[in-house]
């Protein structure tokens, strides 16, 4: 009996992660907060609910029969020998009419069918490990539906010609790129962290390589007073020496077992360090201990290298399944029919008690779920906003400033080589500050970066633009892409006109993770939610280009065609990627990828023509002097019948041709024939005797020519030239490391060509980022042809700042480089053509999120009971004041709303960016951002629009204001006319402006809004 509870119990355990019960960070700290009260569920609580069940109704009279019949079998053993029952427990004949043998046989006949209740709490505790473990793996719930006892899969299928399903497809795949940088456990009241520091590859820009975690087990650290051990690590690929020393399979387990003796070593004299990283944290599947070091290094690694998933829905997934598995795996018919109706009862009773039970169960299952699904939604702060300005879009009034800010400058000589000490006609003479003037006029295209200047200068800067968002033309952003579209679909909703993304292609080594035996199915949902996140933003006639090769693109194209509508696939494109063989393939070269096409609504999106080539231009010339110009020529004749197409011509040399050639027909009547030759659109040759052909005129034919499913190389570039383009622009030599998986930029300007053509004003969104080819092909493109094209890019990799905005500011200051330096300055026509504005954020991540939770010192009752209070309600009732869940009572102050935010390695409090979160969530167009001030009071205010709706939004620090402040703010705000001509006014805290709307409830419900994907 202890054996099948406590088998349950640990399942639960591992359930609720009890074996993460050391782990102080993340859903860890969550689940710890409760696990005193979750031990005593599991440990007494579900035990006696079962108890108490059994005793009563009819499980307890069949139990109680069943108990009674052994009494009195034992009875009979004990009067009549063994030999008196059978070995099935049948009454042998001649004990039948004793006493104690009719006895007998009443209660088994009363009996029949029933079980002791020992045997029906083992298969109630039976059941539901059976249940639960069937759908927990490694920390995910897995929909493996059942079809039967026997454990044959079922997929929900309604009658579809072709479905895809894979094992996740009802879940968010999570995975960001700064999961356990903070990684703490205890062990024997020491403090073990795990700090992960930048990695050199990160900042030379190393993308796809496999990469490992390798302690730097010479720079642990060890506190004494504050009993805290620190082990640094760091994130990137082996060194030559490395793969030598680690061998080429189970790397990270080989860099563990070294770290493994050599961390002891150096902890020698830290008894107490030592013995708290020795102490046994469980025992191994043969028996071995497994020591808390040991165990934590590889769960930091193995967290840090597969992917999780979060259940939309756990809770109806599961109740149905569970419903299906009471019907069909513990209600036995045939069982039931033998036992007779009598037995019908306690059949159903331990259904209801299974049910109640596991209910029970899924219900706080569900919670943490639920809770880790709103953090997951939630739209994420914007934790820094920056802009990048050119010089020449800036007022001159600006450049004495400019020419005094240090940092800007020095990042100038870093990024672009700049000389500013060059001398010359405008510049010999002047001091230093006059010399960066008059640099400033004479290169406009330089890229201004307000995080190098200080607030003031921001506020007049930004301040100075009548049209700020109208001036954007890039937008930059670090974040996970998911949260990324999710905070950009109110502004951005139905605003894109082109998508381009080049995910990761799941070759298995270019640093996609995902779980062990679902490597398929990960990215199915991983690419799944982020298409139908981005198809909110996506305008009725805009299309989308996804980049890909065989490993996906057979099941991404059922995904997209299934989420985009069959009939909008518009074409499978191939991409000569390589100009020469590979010749050290297995079995075939790969010498192409795919850009597979959808089109939002495939009746208003056509693609632009593409420009005629040379050779197509060489084919039309101008012999006769027609007046039409150029012109080539066609054959009349053609092999499909036509019943007037036979008939003799005469050529202006008197020849008659009796008809065109045997077995052929002309392409056109006598009677239309005879008009074409008249206005001398039939070319008979210079001698007037040759058969006649149609003249076709460069001037009437399409201006462009329609794109073809096949693109090569010599066209748009293949793989050598992205990498080339990006050391050029870079300066790196090419054995230096480089992001593996560029695309070139003329392969991006081809899908610009087609998806955008010559809109003014159109977006472009790819994100998948990289390393920035979509926003330099844009640039590129714009400087070309004077299109004022826009674009958005997501990346959450650290190269989003080391690699993906130099390149984008690089591309904006002149066209082309070499070895990272200009090669070729802009032209004034260039320069005006460039990008005026360019801003980049970065947002909060769901580990932010996570770590910024904080519980609520809940006294009474209530957080002592296991009731629907703590099923049900618990996590977000007491996590309500968290400021990641925004707390509103904090908005009266709002330039000082601080989160813990991971950046550059360390986590460390710092203010975010409350207003430009606000507006991106009620997705208002910005207009003007000016900054006022009342005696030292700060007013930040937006104007713009929301539709066609005029919207004011007033931020300004009321913490503490009484009556007098709130008249003050009154007459500031009516002075300055700050409302003045607004359809609506958003005010932050308390106010008395006439018609102002408090912001709070509106912010708080855009931030939780359902996520419609």
């Amino acid at each position: 009996m202890v054996d099948y509870r406590e088998k349950f119990q640990e399942l639960l355990r591992e359930l609720f992660q009890f074996d993460c019960a050391d782990l102080d960070f993340g859903i860890y700290r969550i689940m710890n907060y409760k696990r005193e009260v979750v031990e005593k569920f599991i440990t007494q609580d579900l035990p006696k609910a079962i108890a108490e069940e059994l005793d009563r109704g009819a499980l307890a009279e069949q139990s109680e029969a069943a108990n009674a019949l052994k009494e009195i079998a034992a009875q009979i053993v004990k009067a009549f020998g063994k030999e008196a029952l059978a070995a099935d427990g049948t009454l042998v004949e001649p004990y039948h009419g004793t006493p104690l043998g009719k006895k007998y046989l009443s209660h088994k006949a009363k009996s029949a069918g029933g079980r002791g209740r020992d045997a029906i709490e083992a298969s109630i505790f039976n059941h539901l490990h059976t249940f639960f473990s069937r759908y927990y793996q490694d920390g995910d719930f897995i929909s493996k539906r059942r079809y039967s006892k026997r454990q044959r899969y079922a997929i929900p299928y309604n009658g579809e010609e072709v479905y895809l399903y894979w094992a996740n497809n009802d879940q968010y795949y999570v995975k960001t790129a700064e999961h356990f940088h903070d990684y703490s456990f205890t062990s024997a009241g020491v403090t073990v962290e795990f700090k992960l520091q930048a990695a050199s590859v990160e900042q030379n820009n190393v993308k796809g390589d496999k990469r490992f975690f390798l302690p730097k087990t010479k720079e642990t650290e060890w506190n004494e007073n504050g009993a805290r051990l620190t082990i640094p690590f760091e994130y990137r690929p082996l060194t030559e020496q490395e793969e030598i020393s680690f061998g080429k399979k189970n790397q990270q387990d080989a860099i563990i077992a070294i770290a493994l003796k050599d961390i002891p070593k150096r902890l020698t004299k830290e008894g107490r360090a030592l013995a708290a990283l020795m102490a046994e944290h469980h025992k191994s599947g043969d028996g071995e201990a497994v020591s808390f070091l040991e165990h934590h290094f590889r769960q930091y690694t193995r967290r840090n290298t597969s992917d999780f998933f979060i259940h939309k829905d756990l809770k109806g997934f599961l109740s149905r399944e569970l419903d299906f598995y009471l019907k069909n795996e513990v209600l036995n018919l045939d069982e039931m029919e033998s036992a007779g109706e009598s037995r019908a009862d306690g059949w159903f009773q331990v259904m209801r008690l299974m049910k109640a039970v596991g209910g029970r169960i899924i219900e706080f299952l569900d919670q943490i779920e639920r809770f880790q699904k709103m953090l997951w939604e939630k739209r994420k702060f914007i934790t820094e906003a920056h802009y990048c300005v050119t010089v020449g879009n800036v007022g001159e009034s600006f450049y004495p400033e400019i020419a005094v800010c240090e940092p800007q400058w020095a990042e100038w000589k870093e990024l672009f080589h700049i000389d500013e000490d060059e001398m010359n006609l405008f510049t010999s003479g002047r001091n230093r500050k006059q010399r960066r003037i008059g640099f400033l006029k004479m290169h406009q295209t330089l890229v201004l970066d307000t995080k190098n200047f200080q607030q003031d200068f921001v506020d007049r800067l930004l301040g100075s633009f009548d049209d700020l968002d109208g001036g954007i033309d890039g937008l930059m952003i670090r974040s996970e892409n998911f949260q990324a579209l999710s905070l950009l679909t109110e502004k951005y909703r139905c605003a894109i006109k082109c998508v381009y993304i080049d995910p990761p292609y799941n070759t298995g080594n270019d640093g996609f993770p995902y779980k062990d035996g679902y490597q398929r199915a990960s990215w199915l949902t991983m690419i799944e939610n982020r298409l139908a996140a981005a198809y909110n933003l996506m305008s009725n006639d805009a299309a989308q280009f996804v980049s890909l090769d065989d490993h996906e693109q057979f099941e991404f194209r059922i995904l997209a065609d299934r989420l985009f509508g069959n009939g909008n696939f518009i074409a499978n494109v191939i991409w000569q990627k390589v100009f020469s063989p590979k010749n050290t393939a297995k079995h075939f070269s790969e010498d192409h990828d795919y850009l597979l096409v959808h089109s939002r609504d495939v009746n208003t999106w056509k693609p632009s023509l593409l420009p005629r080539t040379a050779s197509m231009e060489e084919r039309y010339s101008n012999p006769d002097n027609d007046a039409r110009g150029p012109w080539t020529s066609g054959d009349m004749a053609a092999r499909n019948p036509y019943s007037e197409g036979r008939y003799s011509v005469v050529c202006p040399s008197g020849r008659v041709i009796q008809g065109p050639p045997p077995g052929t027909y002309w392409r056109i009547s006598e009677s239309k024939f005879k008009e074409l030759d008249k206005d001398r659109r039939i070319w008979w040759g210079e001698d007037g005797d040759n058969v006649p052909r149609i003249k076709r005129f460069l001037s009437e034919v399409m201006q462009g020519r329609v794109p073809q499913t096949i693109w090569h190389y010599k066209e748009v570039g293949h793989t050598q030239d992205a990498k080339k383009e990006l050391l050029a622009i870079l300066g790196l030599a090419e054995n230096q490391s480089v992001f593996q998986t560029p695309k070139p930029t003329k392969l991006l300007r081809r899908v610009l060509m087609l998806g955008t053509g010559s809109e003014s004003g159109v977006w472009v969104l790819d994100y998948f980022a990289g390393s920035g080819t979509t926003g330099h092909a844009v640039i590129n493109m714009n400087r070309e042809d004077g299109g004022n094209r826009k674009f958005i890019l997501i990346e959450m990799g650290a190269y989003s700042e080391t690699l993906l905005l130099p390149r984008v500011k690089k591309a904006t200051f002149c066209p082309e480089w070499k070895d990272g330096k200009p090669k070729r300055m802009a032209t004034q026509e260039e320069a005006e053509r460039s990008p005026r504005i360019m801003k980049y954020t970065r947002l909060e991540s769901y580990e932010d999120a996570l770590n910024n939770i904080e519980f609520d010192d809940v006294s009474g009752q209530q957080a002592l009971k296991f009731d629907d209070y703590l099923l049900t309600y618990m996590l977000k009732w007491e996590t309500r004041s968290s400021d990641t869940l925004l707390n509103v009572e904090k908005l009266a102050s709002p330039f000082t709303y601080k989160l813990r935010i991971h950046a550059d390695g360390r986590t460390s409090e710092k203010a975010v960016d409350i207003p430009e979160t606000f507006n991106y969530l009620i997705g208002l167009y910005v207009t003007t951002r000016k900054v006022y001030d009342d005696g030292g009071k700060r007013y930040l205010v937006y104007r713009g629009r929301i539709d066609h709706r005029q919207i004011a939004v007033i931020w300004r620090d009321t913490g503490g204001w009484q009556k007098a402040d709130l008249e003050r703010d009154k007459r500031f705000v009516a002075e300055r006319e700050l409302a003045q001509g607004a359809d609506e006014v958003f005010v932050n805290g308390d106010s008395f402006i006439p018609n102002a709307r408090a912001l709070e409830p509106m912010f708080k419900a855009r931030m939780f809004a359902e996520v419609q994907v």
